[in-house]
């Protein structure tokens, strides 16, 4: 059974915000995380921004889903629903998360693969990171 999370891919000036775990701060995803029950795709997402990075998601678009290996859980699948969105206010790391970093091309980052061989190439494709 694949691992169930959302996500916000959040683009500013061609550049996609990452966050890194406490528990694995070398290795860098989207912010967001799983849904506690009852709670829907949109409300998550709202209540993953504000809890890691004391942030409100804005015109928050369901974008794409993807299946990739988990980064942190070998032999599991990961499930992710990816938003495209804006954000209110200025992110700041907060509960575990250890960092957070504005990504473009040229950086040599550890992404999990579904960010590395899905949502990169994808935003690519869209022409919103280049």
């Amino acid at each position: 059974m694949p691992i169930d999370v959302v996500a916000a891919a959040i683009v500013e000036d061609r550049r996609l915000l990452l966050v890194s775990k406490r528990q694995a701060p070398e290795i860098f995803y989207l912010p967001g995380g799983k849904r506690e029950a009852g709670e829907d795709d949109l409300a998550c997402l709202h209540r993953e921004l504000d809890e890691e990075l004391g942030v409100a998601a804005v015109d928050a678009v369901p974008w794409c889903d993807v299946v990739a290996p988990a980064a942190l859980e070998p032999g599991q699948q990961l499930r992710m629903r990816v938003f495209l969105a804006r954000l209110e206010g200025r992110p700041s790391p907060a509960g575990e998360l250890a960092r957070l970093h504005w990504w473009q091309r040229t950086d040599s980052l550890r992404l999990a693969p579904a960010i590395e061989h899905h949502v990169i190439p994808a935003l690519t494709a869209a022409g919103l990171i280049g």
